[in-house]
């Protein structure tokens, strides 16, 4: 597998683990939970980054949050105890990274329709995940050349073409949709293709499989998988 640029923010290390040389905390997370008071909150969240002097990301949305953020361990985890204090937000996951250097370049909290725009509204995770398939899993799966109920693996990438450019799996199906509106469309185009096998939908982080496995599941499509946690886990986890 090509290292996608995603996973280049810093060199992977244990969880909670900074050093002299890579002093940055660079964090990822996301979560599908309603969240009606964005407005509201997003002056909270501005004032408490600012306060911590942290860089990065937010997206809040009626929908959840994604945020990718950067700063001292001390700043991240000052910023993650405030987040979990919400009820919404106690149990989020975080997919973490180290660099030498801030990453980022300004601080943005930003309220948006959607965590990813796909314009279908009925498609919501927090009901209800498609099948998950573990990094650990999938490699053997890959590295088998099948699952384990012996049906070939499929791998699709539901990212635009520039990210895929960077890096994927091997033969990995791609069709190099320049936003993630296209992908609803180009799927039905070519549902016959996955006849009989597995497919395991992946993207950087697992933001868009969440929606795009649902979407499949409700199209018709058998045997539909996310990759949990997207590249940067399989990265994380299994190289």
């Amino acid at each position: 597998m090509q290292v996608p640029a995603t996973a280049e923010i810093g060199r992977a290390l244990p969880l909670s683990t900074a050093t002299e040389d890579l002093p940055y905390v660079n964090i990822a997370a996301y979560k599908f939970i309603t969240f009606d008071d964005t407005a509201e909150k997003r002056a909270a969240f501005r004032e408490l980054c600012h306060e911590l002097n942290l860089k990065g990301t937010i997206l809040l949305t009626p929908e959840g949050i994604n945020l990718f953020l950067a700063g001292l361990r001390h700043e991240i985890d000052g910023f993650l105890a405030w987040l979990r204090a919400d009820a919404r937000f106690a149990d989020i996951t975080v997919k973490e990274s180290y660099s030498k250097k801030q990453p980022f370049n300004r601080m943005l909290v930003k309220l948006k329709a959607e965590i990813i725009t796909m314009k279908h509204p009925l498609i919501r995770p927090e009901e209800g995940r498609a099948p998950a398939v573990e990094p650990a899993t999938l490699k053997r799966w890959l590295d088998q050349g099948h699952d384990d109920q012996g049906k070939p693996v499929v791998m699709l990438d539901t990212r635009n073409a520039f990210e895929v450019d960077v890096g994927t799996f091997d033969n990995t199906v791609d069709y190099r949709i320049t936003k993630f509106t296209e992908f609803p469309a180009v799927v039905a185009a070519h549902k016959d293709d996955f006849a009989g096998k597995t497919i395991v939908t992946f993207c950087t982080g697992g933001i868009r499989c969440e929606k795009a496995a649902i979407h499949m599941q409700n199209e018709g499509f058998d045997n539909v998988y996310q990759l949990e946690g997207g590249i940067l886990k399989y990265f994380e986890e299994v190289g």
